[in-house]
């Protein structure tokens, strides 16, 4: 017989989420902040991105929520992102486009 119970995350795993997220949050800003290196700035600010949108997550990471229920938001975040991106950059060479032609 099979079980369809959803799997439920566990205090356990939804607390070391929960850190795993806050922390890439204060490892990006460490690497903003440093002063020795433009590799490490550069890492920092597209964790500063990643760490921003993952935040939209912590409010999912329950011991009583499902993990279905953690990757539907964050496929959910990823496609809005990706559509926004997908925006921005059409948007910038529309622009360009509009600009050559004056």
């Amino acid at each position: 017989m099979m079980n369809n119970q959803p799997k439920l995350m566990g205090r356990s795993n939804a607390r070391r989420v929960e850190n795993s997220i806050i922390g890439l949050g204060i490892a990006a800003l460490i690497m903003i902040f440093q002063p020795f290196s433009l590799t490490l700035f550069s890492i920092g600010c597209v964790l500063v991105v990643i760490a921003g949108l993952s935040n939209n997550l912590l409010p999912v990471c329950k011991p009583e929520g499902t993990w279905r229920g953690f990757f539907r938001v964050a496929l959910i975040i990823l496609t809005v992102f990706v559509v926004v991106v997908a925006i921005a950059i059409g948007s910038a060479v529309l622009y360009g486009v509009y600009l050559r032609a004056q």
